[in-house]
């Protein structure tokens, strides 16, 4: 309840450029964009392609979670040795985390259609609990290692936070999302391989300089969403463990997916 009121802050202050986080802020984010249409506003994770008139000073930065999924599957699919491999996410009744699970079933089948992957989601609870369910995630995560999956690709808050670290507690390897969780969670960083990631610092150096250029009359801001790119994190302590030829098809897969070369298949919208 106080999303407009903190963006106001700024707004009233004459900041040029407010960026908001999280898919809880977008009707703050339109709403703020259409009362100071001064200040461009840049919503991260937010849709903003859908359901309204386009504010010309507002633009949502989204990624496709579907190519994130799609690259955590292809490396655990090329990494197990079990032929077991999973995912914990949080509730499917948020488009984003069905393109997550979906992609990581298509990267996996995509690498090895022989490898059994298994998708979890937490639907028992509401969409806040969803994300803030460390106990679920640890019980299922070591569900998971019980009936014999070695490597595990977690998304969703604590939910999915817990559910790499009891993996890795287990003898398990994990997989982490959108930012590098080697240093976020580091009683995991000797069992997780790679994080995959939403490249956000660059994308909104990138926007911010947009809005920069259409203050000054010279560009036009982009509006609608603005799809960032997604990337690899280092391997940091298992880098020695990965060999060469995985690493390598990991970055082609990564070109083909940004070029289109390669499509996950995954089709899953936010609804209007």
């Amino acid at each position: 309840r106080d999303y407009e009121e903190n963006v106001s802050v700024f707004a009233e202050a004459g900041y040029d450029v407010i960026v908001t986080v999280g898919s809880a802020m977008s009707e703050a984010s339109q709403s703020a964009a259409g009362s100071y249409p001064d200040s461009y506003f840049i919503s991260l994770d937010q849709d903003q392609s859908t359901g309204q008139d386009f504010n010309p000073n507002l633009v949502g930065l989204v990624f496709a979670e579907d190519q994130i999924g799609f690259l955590a599957g292809a490396l655990a699919a090329m990494m197990s040795q079990t032929g077991k491999v999973g995912a914990v996410c949080a509730s499917d009744a948020l488009p984003a985390m069905q393109r997550y699970g979906q992609g990581f079933l298509a990267g996996v089948a995509y690498i090895n259609s022989s490898v059994e992957a298994t998708v979890t989601y937490h639907n028992e609870v509401d969409l806040d609990q969803t994300f803030d369910d460390p106990e679920w995630g640890a019980a299922t995560a070591n569900a998971l290692v019980d009936s014999g999956t070695d490597i595990i690709f977690s998304i969703g808050g604590e939910t999915g936070n817990n559910a790499i670290v009891a993996a890795v507690a287990r003898g398990a390897y994990a997989i982490g999302a959108d930012t590098d969780q080697y240093y976020a969670l580091p009683v995991a960083a000797p069992h997780l391989y790679v994080s995959v990631l939403k490249l956000i610092d660059p994308e909104i150096a990138e926007l911010i300089k947009m809005a920069r250029e259409a203050q000054a009359g010279n560009a036009v801001f982009p509006s609608g969403n603005y799809e960032g790119q997604v990337g690899l994190s280092p391997y940091h302590d298992l880098a020695s463990t990965v060999p060469d030829e995985v690493k390598l098809r990991m970055d082609e897969l990564k070109r083909a997916l940004q070029s289109g070369e390669i499509q996950t298949g995954v089709s899953i919208t936010n609804p209007g």
